[in-house]
């Protein structure tokens, strides 16, 4: 485990956290502009000194009132939001220099094939695009052999297009590394994409923390997240429609039918459906455009950001989804903790 432990007092802010993290996965440490997110991320680096702070990492003591580590002692790799890549050496040379800031018996080629980037070794930073200066900055760190990745919003300074380039290549660090990563986010889909564990900060303290899926379904999650509530479920794709182009996506107890993004049968995935896509009726929907449509038990209804709106979480076999609709209709429905009714979902708003 990661136990981080840390109070800092700045004007106007403080930064009070008491933190076990798992040591394996990606853990995003989520929140809105200004809640403490980098400057925790930079207390467990050792580049924000905290006064009586600890930190543990694997039952090593990084830093408490006896030690305190300093950051090239820490076995740690750091991504920021800005590659800062050394303007005067080629891509192969920025690597290299990671790999003499530490001894290191790295794959090269793996990491280089990983974050494909082998056409761009020769090149200077000025030649390349946002997305690839950023790829090969995690290279760069890589290449040190961390036993920790920092990162600190890699695509904040990305725009879409980029962000876009950039996301298969984290989903497949997220497949292969086999050390923990924090990674600092105020994005709710980067997060969806990519985390196994969220803590979520909100004025330097901690209001939530826990397992992805589960912290998501929280219908009282204490971060607003307003239309980007919703949950994330891990499916395993069952059937492709070639003729509509749909691909039927099915979890613990149910089943949704998405768009064919081109996976096969068999492949796991991961879908985020959003709160606002889904209705709940009081029978079973027919006459309807929407394809899924299942039932569900009502688990719990919890205030939303306006006064007009609610959020009911609902069990679809073992898994919940949160679903966004009025008072009025709540009261319609005689919604309540425990009544069955029926979920709809759009196909096109179930994100991949």
């Amino acid at each position: 485990m990661i136990e981080a432990r840390f109070k800092l007092d700045y004007p106007g802010f403080t930064l009070d956290v008491d933190l076990s993290l798992p040591s394996s996965g990606v853990t995003a440490l989520f929140g809105h502009s200004g809640s403490g997110k980098t400057t925790l991320l930079r207390a467990i680096a050792g580049l924000e000194r905290v006064p009586g702070g600890r930190l543990m990492f694997d039952g090593e003591v990084w830093q408490d009132e006896n030690v305190f580590l300093p950051t090239h002692q820490r076995p740690l790799g750091y991504v920021f939001q800005e590659a800062s890549l050394f303007a005067h050496l080629t891509v192969r040379g920025n690597l290299d220099y990671g790999t003499k800031r530490r001894p290191t018996n790295a794959d090269f080629s793996n990491i280089i094939d990983m974050l494909g980037i082998g056409a761009l070794l020769d090149r200077k930073p000025d030649r390349l695009s946002g997305g690839e200066r950023q790829r090969v900055a995690i290279a760069r760190a890589l290449l040190t052999q961390p036993r920790l990745l920092l990162m600190d919003e890699p695509l904040a300074a990305l725009d879409l297009a980029r962000k876009r380039e950039i996301l298969p290549y984290l989903e497949q660090l997220h497949e292969t590394l086999k050390i923990p990563v924090l990674y600092v986010s105020h994005a709710p889909d980067e997060v969806a994409r990519l985390a196994d564990h969220i803590v979520a900060l909100d004025a330097g303290r901690v209001v939530a923390a826990g397992p992805l899926a589960e912290t998501l379904a929280r219908a009282d999650l204490p971060i607003r997240l307003g239309e980007d509530a919703g949950v994330v479920l891990d499916a395993t794709v069952a059937e492709i429609d070639h003729t509509w182009h749909l691909a039927r996506v099915e979890f613990p107890g149910g089943s949704l039918w998405v768009r064919d993004e081109g996976h096969p049968v068999g492949k796991r995935l991961r879908v985020r459906v959003l709160a606002r896509d889904v209705s709940l009726a009081r029978a079973e929907p027919s006459g309807t455009s929407i394809l899924n449509h299942f039932r569900v038990t009502v688990r719990e209804l919890a205030d939303d950001a306006h006064p007009t709106l609610l959020l009911a979480r609902v069990e679809a076999g073992e898994r919940s989804l949160l679903a966004r609709l009025t008072r009025r209709s709540a009261a319609a429905l005689e919604l309540a903790p425990g009544v069955d009714v029926w979920a709809q979902v759009k196909a096109v708003a179930v994100l991949g």
